[in-house]
């Protein structure tokens, strides 16, 4: 599981609450805190959850719940694992913890590059039995301490900022067999969530859940931050900059490569927008700017690295790298992309290119190549997209060679 910044989580809060006046009706319009008075003066803590979440965590027996796997693109050890929670549901309302899951994951795949990368993604629920209905949704000290997950909003003061205990979380989730991000629901309908950390949340029943995994998503997978005019002054991620255009593209800096691409939202072109904290991002709006929005291209190239870092473009072959007898039929499985998007596969036989019989690249009969004696097979997946630019990281993490030595 990935671990998390603490500060990153309170950036991502404040995020939800200044954003929350374009998305919401006037009557539920939240107050934005003033520009990070108490937050940001406050020394970060050493984990991304208060002290008296973490202290409960350690009084709880380990967890147990039914566990269920929605969806299942391919191997664990080679996928990442959405591993979706629920907080505050008791038993007769697990149908409702169900539902809203699913709204959670299906919105979540339904904006790019998840879209066409979610072959890469396999998707878990864990059914949580809470005994008492909903979370914690007030500042007073008569917090409901009764949940699994020890979900509450206000978390370090901050109203829409929603919180999990996260080692209650995590021995919930379990252990899995490749990485996992771990995203809990609240049994709530008040407009809230948190990203950046090793636990996504979100209000399962806000009438913008989907539109908030989106977001808050962007922080924990992509590592993004937010685009807004108020948020911190901090450039150390990859869609923010403390240099303009012309200092980026001199010094091969930041998103130097897409300066001058289209925007995918049809808004202008990427270049370097200030926002009134001093900061420049890629485009004039984006997701990490307005719930509802998409991800610029900077912002998308950054999740695709990040799935990469993770995630081979090629589950084990078959048969495996190495010697092998005779003549077989050599496969290689390349993660499927979504939406006419394909890996590009090639194939060489003692270092010259062939054209492999099947149409979709993926199998090579060496019985019917027209060789004697022994002979090297090579098989490279490489993605393609031109959602990258950065082409070293292409060669080192978006691409694999599998090699087969046949005796004859």
């Amino acid at each position: 599981m990935p671990s998390g910044n603490p500060g990153r989580l309170v950036r991502s809060l404040a995020a939800l609450a200044l954003l929350s006046t374009a998305v919401l009706p006037a009557a539920l319009e939240l107050v934005a805190p003033s520009p990070f008075g108490a937050i940001g003066a406050a020394p970060a803590p050493d984990r991304a959850v208060p002290p008296h979440a973490a202290t409960r965590a350690d009084l709880r027996a380990a967890g147990t719940a039914p566990t269920v796997d929605i969806r299942r693109t391919g191997d664990p050890a080679n996928r990442i694992t959405l591993v979706l929670l629920g907080d505050g549901y008791t038993a007769d309302q697990q149908s409702l913890f169900r539902d809203q899951a699913d709204r959670a994951w299906h919105a979540l795949m339904d904006i790019e590059p998840f879209r066409t990368y979610q072959g890469f993604f396999n998707i878990r629920r864990v059914e949580v039995v809470s005994p008492v209905s909903g979370i914690a949704e007030t500042e007073t000290h008569s917090r409901k301490l009764g949940t699994p997950l020890g979900m509450h909003f206000w978390c370090e003061g901050t109203a829409r900022l929603l919180c999990a205990d996260e080692a209650a979380t995590a021995r919930y989730a379990g252990q899995g067999d490749g990485p996992q991000y771990l995203i809990a629901l609240a049994n709530s309908t008040e407009y809230g969530g948190a990203g950046g950390t090793g636990v996504t949340t979100l209000a399962g029943g806000s009438p913008d859940a989907g539109r908030i995994i989106q977001h808050e998503i962007g922080h924990t997978v992509g590592d993004l931050g937010d685009e807004y005019d108020s948020a911190p002054e901090d450039p150390d991620y990859p869609n923010l900059s403390s240099v303009g255009a012309e200092e980026m593209s001199r010094g091969h800096q930041k998103w130097w490569r897409w300066l001058g691409a289209a925007s995918p939202d049809g808004t202008g072109t990427v270049g370097a927008y200030r926002s009134t904290n001093g900061l420049y991002r890629p485009t004039t709006d984006s997701v990490m700017r307005t719930l509802g929005g998409s991800y610029n291209l900077p912002s998308r190239e950054a999740i695709i690295e990040q799935l990469y870092r993770r995630v081979s473009p090629m589950d084990q072959p078959v048969p495996a790298e190495g010697e092998q007898e005779g003549r077989p039929r050599l496969q290689v499985r390349p993660v499927e992309l979504v939406g006419g998007r394909h890996l590009q596969i090639d194939w060489r036989v003692n270092g010259e290119p062939v054209e492999p019989q099947d149409p979709d690249r993926t199998w090579l009969d060496t019985s019917l190549l027209p060789l004697t004696g022994p002979l090297t097979v090579t098989a490279t997946v490489r993605d393609t997209t031109d959602w990258v630019r950065d082409e070293a990281f292409r060669d080192s993490r978006m691409t694999r060679t599998v090699s087969w030595k046949l005796k004859g």
